[in-house]
This record gives C-alpha cells, structure tokens and sequence, in this order.
C-alpha cells in the first residue's frame, strides 16, 4: 500500500469518528464503506463474528455495539430512519479482524485499531499507576500530619508506631509481620508501598478520620487514640467487605517506588530534545 493511500485512509477514519456519550466510536454503516463493502447484509455477518469474539474475550457485546438509528437522505430533502450500530474503537478492532483481510482497507483497518486500541490501553494503565503512586504520596502526607497531631497529645515515634500498627490489624485482620509475610513484603519497606490503590486509600481514610476525631473529641494519651484508630479501620473494613471487597485478601501489587521511577523515567525520555547533528 502505498503512503498516499496510507494518508488517506488514515485521514477518513479519523473523521468518521465522533463522539457518543463521551464515548469515541463510528457508525457500522460508514465504517462499511470504509471497509470496502458494498451490501450492508455481507457487513452485518462480519459484526456479528466481531460480536461473538468480544463475548469469548469476555466483554459485554451490547456495551460495544449498541444499537442505535439513524437518519440517511431518501430524495427530495426527505430522511427515513434505518438501523444502524455504534462501534467502540474496541468493536471496529475486532470487526477488522473478521473482515476479509484480502481487501486493503481491511488490512489497513486491523492495524489502525490496533495500535489505537493498544495505545489506549496503554493511557488507561498509565493513568492508573499515576493514581496508585499519588494515593502512597497522599498516605504519607496524611501519617505525617496525623503523627504530629499525636505528639501534641503524648504519642511518641514509637506510641505512633504501634497505634499504626493496630489499625492495619483492625483494618486487615493480620498483624504487621503476618501481613508482611503473606503479601512477601521486605522487613526494611512499609506495607504501604505494595498494597493496590484501593487499600492505600482505606489506610488513608482511617488515617483522616482519626485525624479530626482526635481533634474534635480532644483525645490524649495513647490508649484512647489507639482505640479510636482500631474502630475508624473497622469501619472502614466493614465499607469494604460490605461491597465484596476483602482488604487481605487482594493481590500484592508492583513496588510503588519502581513504578514511580518508571513513570518519571517516561517523562524524562518525553522532555528530552532530541541532540543537534
């Protein structure tokens, strides 16, 4: 294929897209003229494999191709309404791999979505690690603050140190080396650095309420606080497992310092200009 033909293909999928409910996706029947198909009946066997595809990849057929209306030119400035389906860019992918791939614009179109499927996941996996390494750096903030409000009302490093500890207990049903050994967490690292983003931010939510509780109630000494931590990640426990959500029972997740310094790598390699010749 040569570049011309590229570009303009290229430059026609583009456009077809639009925008449906925040959601990027093309009509099946101009994504049909694209592919090169002339009887909508011979594209309708094709999106129906794709449908089939998406349920074995355990998708839900109907959140990719929704069945929609649309409104097509008759003659003498009059419109009738024909059927029509919304594609996701996930949809358009799968029905470029069961068209006939002998037709240019098939295999044109199986690798446009490809790398445009791909680079959305990629987006979407990104954006989640930012958000797991933002909730580790809000923990930290909020254990500092809650460290200081301590020691104003008797609790010592130390004191902080326990009442921390039975709260992950309260809050995981494990003691800090039980939940260390199970999750094969370093004795030198906090636990904090390989939970999933959901149990961080419970950690950190405990962490909030007895913040201000300690405050409003005006509690001191360590045994009230330690109290008041145990029953704030109790019921923040109580939140999770109410919703099937087990805090122990979740998977370990990569070491956010490593994904950290990969992220601020990628961004260091986007900076970085290019050198002169």
């Amino acid at each position: 294929m040569k570049t011309e033909e590229i570009k303009h293909l290229f430059t026609q999928f583009e456009a077809a897209a639009t925008i449906a409910q925040g959601v990027e996706c093309w009509s099946a029947r101009e994504l049909q003229n694209l592919l090169g198909y002339n009887k909508w009946e011979n594209f309708e066997k094709v999106i129906q494999k794709a449908k089939d595809a998406c349920a074995n990849a355990g998708e839900l057929a109907e959140n990719h191709f929704p069945d929609v209306r649309k409104m097509v030119e008759i003659g003498s400035d009059t419109e009738r309404p024909i059927n029509d389906i919304a594609l996701t860019r996930y949809a358009c992918y799968l029905v470029a791999q069961n068209g006939d791939s002998r037709k240019e614009e098939i295999a044109f179109a199986q690798n446009y979505f490809a790398v445009q499927t791909r680079r959305a996941e990629l987006i979407e996996q990104r954006l989640l690690e930012y958000e797991r390494v933002r909730a580790r750096e809000k923990l930290s903030i909020t254990e500092k603050q809650l460290s200081g409000i301590l020691y104003e009302r008797g609790v010592d490093g130390q004191g902080f140190a326990n009442i921390r500890s039975k709260g992950d207990q309260a809050l995981f049903k494990l003691s800090t080396q039980m939940l260390n050994k199970k999750m094969g967490v370093p004795d030198s690292r906090p636990v904090a650095d390989f939970l999933p983003t959901i149990s961080i931010k419970a950690k950190d939510l405990a962490a909030e309420m007895t913040g201000l509780n300690v405050q409003t109630k005006d509690l001191k000494g360590q045994p009230k606080i330690e109290k008041e931590h145990i029953d704030n990640n109790l019921a923040v426990r109580d939140m999770l497992t109410n919703r099937c959500i087990v805090p122990e029972n979740l998977p370990k997740a990569e070491d956010v310092k490593k994904v950290q310094r990969k992220l601020e790598g990628d961004e260091k390699k986007i900076l970085k200009k290019p050198k002169k010749k």
